[in-house]
């Protein structure tokens, strides 16, 4: 069975997708009857009384492979059993282009309104990108522009499957690496040198002060340049969500920089984390019988392979992006790991799968051939956000169905019915088979659902 398109044919040609917005900030009136359609029907077919979710919740939708499976697990496993609002923002790239990205600053701000966010994965173009969707410019990342509107955290962490075995065997605790989702590289101006010349960098303070240079480089010929920026608030921010996530999960804490190199710009890094845990969490650390400790970021990537894992990594916001990749295909597969955006008010979050969209499958799906694609980090962004919306609202079932969809899914793959990727990490790529070894995309998710239609007393 090929899994339906779900219109995405349409996005990839260009043409507008089925579900837009009517404007930016709301909802396509579709998109509502076609919600309240779904209602209905999952009302009459199924006699289980759904759990009634009081709070809305944004939905970003996403592109290719993951498109496809984000629409089957919100049509079959999550509609079925929750009754939501979903504030639906299209983030797919041909929509992007359509209003000018204000789709995605939209949507992050209706996160910071609702506090809960669901994301699939999605498209940050490049050049081979802005030609084949004929696209206006070359947009930025959205996960990029999210991040900073919402200035968070972004904490990874692996999801273990016991019969899926870890290149790094000592791995025997999950890791979870918080990464800075603000500034850096990411919202750096960089920009190539065709000619000789001085590079410099000029500060002019708002209050009318004198101004400030630095020169960084005289150039002898071309090459590039960059600068780029962080804040005082945004770090401090950072710091006080590491600690909390730390305390929560009783777990120590590290924090890594390069400040023997970068002596002011990851100098201030270090002392704002070692202000901020003086001032306000060394007492609860010392009563957990936990610690924290700054360490380098070669030393630090040395520790984490030689550790046993069970802690938490702070990391800058390039380190962060680099090293949770590492982890994860440590743990087994980019896709067993959870990817959640914390912001610094506590309680605003943006759930997502780590990976991306999948393209090589998608490509797959176009020619009507059967994908083993695994859906599991998916379904883990629907949970993590759904359960922060449970708990926010003090809703002890959807906080208990996002539980049992979470087993649902790692007994699923511990009973031997999983994706390729799993099977490849058991029994090597190359000698896997279909259907000895691994399921299709759709076998898989229909496995899923019959679990947890058992599990849930269908």
């Amino acid at each position: 069975m090929v899994i339906p398109d779900y219109g995405i044919g349409a996005a990839v040609s260009g043409r507008t997708p089925a579900v837009v917005l009517a404007a930016p900030g709301t909802r396509h009136r579709d998109q509502n009857r076609d919600q309240n359609q779904q209602r209905r029907n999952c009302e009459s077919s199924n006699a289980t009384k759904r759990i009634k979710v009081n709070n809305p919740v944004v939905e970003m939708d996403g592109d290719e492979m993951t498109r496809i499976i984000w629409e089957f697990i919100k049509e079959k496993l999550i509609l079925p059993n929750v009754e939501l609002d979903l504030k639906y923002f299209d983030l797919g790239l041909p929509y992007r282009d359509q209003t000018d990205d204000q789709v995605t600053v939209d949507s992050a701000l209706a996160t910071m309104k609702y506090n809960v966010a669901v994301k699939c994965a999605t498209i940050t173009p490049d050049e081979g990108r802005v030609e084949e969707f004929k696209l206006k410019k070359m947009w930025k990342s959205p996960n990029g522009t999210i991040r900073n509107i919402l200035d968070g955290t972004v904490f990874r962490e692996p999801i273990i499957c016991k019969n899926i075995p870890r290149l790094v065997p000592g791995w025997t605790q999950p890791i979870t690496i918080g990464r800075h989702a603000f500034g850096d590289q990411y919202r750096a101006t960089d920009f190539v040198i065709d000619r000789p010349g001085k590079f410099q960098i000029v500060f002019i303070p708002a209050d009318g002060g004198k101004e400030k240079q630095w020169e960084v480089y005289d150039f002898p010929s071309g090459g590039c340049g960059m600068g780029m920026y962080n804040t005082d608030e945004s770090i401090t921010g950072f710091a006080h969500s590491c600690f909390q996530y730390a305390i929560q999960k009783k777990w120590p804490l590290y924090m890594s920089t390069k400040n023997t190199i970068l002596k002011a710009y990851d100098g201030r890094f270090k002392d704002i984390f070692e202000e901020v845990f003086e001032k306000k969490y060394k007492p609860e650390f010392d009563k957990l019988k936990i610690w924290y400790e700054h360490r380098l970021i070669d030393d630090m990537v040395a520790q984490m392979l030689k550790s046993s894992g069970g802690f938490v990594w702070a990391c800058k916001n390039y380190d962060g992006d680099v090293q949770s990749d590492i982890l994860a295909q440590g743990f087994g597969s980019l896709g067993l790991m959870t990817s959640v955006l914390v912001c610094p008010d506590g309680k605003t979050i943006e759930a997502e799968a780590a990976h991306g969209t999948v393209t090589r499958h998608f490509r797959e799906h176009q020619r009507g051939k059967p994908t083993s694609t695994n859906p599991v980090a998916s379904i883990f962004a629907w949970t993590r956000g759904l359960e922060h919306r449970g708990k926010l609202d003090g809703n002890p079932d959807l906080i208990k169905f996002c539980q049992t969809l979470e087993r649902v899914c790692v007994e699923t793959v511990e009973n031997g019915v999983m994706t390729k990727d799993l099977a490849g990490c058991i029994h090597g790529l190359a000698n896997c088979k279909v259907n000895e070894h691994y399921v299709t995309t759709s076998d898989f998710l229909d496995a899923i659902k019959t679990h947890l239609d058992k599990s849930l007393g269908k």
